[in-house]
C-alpha cells in the first residue's frame, strides 16, 4: 500500500526514469568504445598478414612432443584436431589431441567431401582442408577474399583456424537466405560454392 502511493508520486517516477536513462547512456557508450577498439585493432593489423601454415610431421618420427592440441570442439560424436586427425569424442586425449592409435582416428580424412571441396560433415571438411596440398588453394582464396570477409580472415592466425572458419556454413552455402544450395554438402573449404541442387 505504501509502495503503491510512493510510486504514484511524480518525483519518484522522475528519479527512476533518470537512473534508467543514465544506465542506458553509459552502457551504450561502453558498447560504442568496444566497437571502436575492435575496429581499430583490425585496422592496425598488417595488410600483408601472413598465415602460419602447418608443417607436416609424423608423430611417431618426431622428436617434438605436442603438449596441447586445439580441436574443433563442437562435434557431437566426431572431432578434428589441429594435426588433421579426425576421431570419435571418446578417443580424444586430455591434451585435446586425437589418440592416433585409436581405430577411429585417421589423418586428413576427406570421406564426405566432393571434388569442389564441399563436405557433408564439418569435421571431415576441416581435416581435408588441413592437407598440406590444400595450401595453394587457401592462399588463392585469401588473396581474393572479398572486402566483407577481410576482417574475418585477417583475424585468423594459422592454417587450422582458417580451416575452422572456412568450413563453417557461409552465405555461399545458402540460396534465398533460407535453404542450402546442397544440403548434403554444405561445409566448404574450396573456392566455389556448393552446386545448386534442383528442388
Amino acid at each position: 500500500m505504501v509502495l503503491r502511493r510512493l510510486l504514484r508520486k511524480r518525483w519518484v517516477l522522475g528519479v527512476v526514469f533518470g537512473l534508467s536513462l543514465i544506465y542506458f547512456l553509459t552502457s551504450t557508450l561502453k558498447q560504442e568504445e568496444r566497437t571502436i577498439r575492435d575496429r581499430t585493432l583490425l585496422e592496425v593489423r598488417d595488410s600483408d598478414h601472413h598465415i602460419q601454415w602447418k608443417v607436416t610431421f609424423i608423430l611417431g618420427n618426431s622428436s617434438r612432443q605436442i603438449s596441447q592440441c586445439r580441436n574443433s570442439i563442437q562435434g557431437k560424436s566426431l572431432l578434428t584436431d589441429e594435426l588433421g586427425y579426425v576421431c570419435e569424442r571418446k578417443d580424444l586425449l586430455v591434451n585435446g589431441c586425437c589418440n592416433v592409435n585409436a581405430p577411429s582416428s585417421s589423418q586428413y580424412v576427406c570421406k564426405s567431401c566432393l571434388a569442389n571441396g564441399c563436405c557433408s560433415i564439418y569435421e571431415y571438411c576441416v581435416s581435408c582442408c588441413l592437407q598440406p596440398d590444400k595450401q595453394p588453394l587457401l592462399e588463392r582464396f585469401l588473396n581474393r577474399a572479398a572486402e566483407g570477409f577481410q576482417n574475418l580472415f585477417t583475424a585468423v592466425e594459422d592454417h587450422f583456424e582458417l580451416c575452422l572458419a572456412k568450413c563453417r556454413t557461409s552465405s555461399q552455402s545458402v540460396q534465398h537466405e533460407n535453404t542450402y544450395r546442397n544440403p548434403q554438402a554444405k561445409y566448404c573449404y574450396g573456392e566455389s560454392p556448393p552446386e545448386l541442387l534442383p528442388i
